[in-house]
């Protein structure tokens, strides 16, 4: 199967993934596989296009965009995996932004694990139930979320899972957000 590209003609069944050096092997590919089964396109946006990243086991994912080059109105969501990308990645700007677009338009907000670091760089979990990795659990509090530890938590148009062993919970929770209109 052909790698989306930001430039197919209908990207309105598209949904974000970020990719970086470090990020949860399951946590990206289960997410990934899960949506083309149900008939989405998965993007996934790197610090540049086309650059092979590896996760924390290895596995090799090739970014299909560039952070700076994605649009949140061509997208139906992002989906945030852990290990330690997201900590790279909060630091920088167009990842925040792009987090704050999605949230600002009630669009998917998928975290798990340390994803949820990005969504607390970004400034979107204040008065939300989030949960995450129990590493981040201080973090999450600090910022204002309630933290819930428990496999899924559903709060608006955010989902969170803990971890990988979360993944299907993860997922069922993340494709019902989506059936029932999160990007209207």
């Amino acid at each position: 199967m052909r790698r989306a590209r930001l430039d197919d003609a209908a990207m309105g069944d598209a949904l974000l993934l970020f990719v970086g050096d470090d990020y949860e092997d399951l946590e990206l590919q289960y997410p990934r596989l899960r949506l083309l089964e149900a008939g989405y396109r998965p993007v996934l946006a790197g610090a540049a296009a086309d650059i092979v990243y590896r996760g924390k086991h290895g596995y090799p994912q090739r970014s299909d965009v560039a952070f700076a080059d994605c649009d949140p109105a061509a997208f139906r969501g992002v989906i945030v995996p852990g290990g330690w990308m997201p900590d790279k990645l909060r630091r920088d700007p167009t990842v925040r932004d792009l987090v704050r677009a999605f949230d600002r338009q009630q669009k998917l907000i998928a975290s798990i694990c340390h994803g949820g670091w990005i969504c607390i760089s970004a400034g979107v979990v204040r008065g939300r139930a989030y949960t995450g990795s129990p590493g981040i659990r201080d973090d999450l509090q600090n910022a204002g979320a309630e933290f819930r530890d428990t496999a899924v938590v559903v709060d608006g148009h955010h989902v969170s899972s803990r971890k990988p062993d979360d993944l299907p919970e993860f997922m069922i929770a993340s494709l019902s957000v989506l059936a029932a209109g999160a990007s209207a």
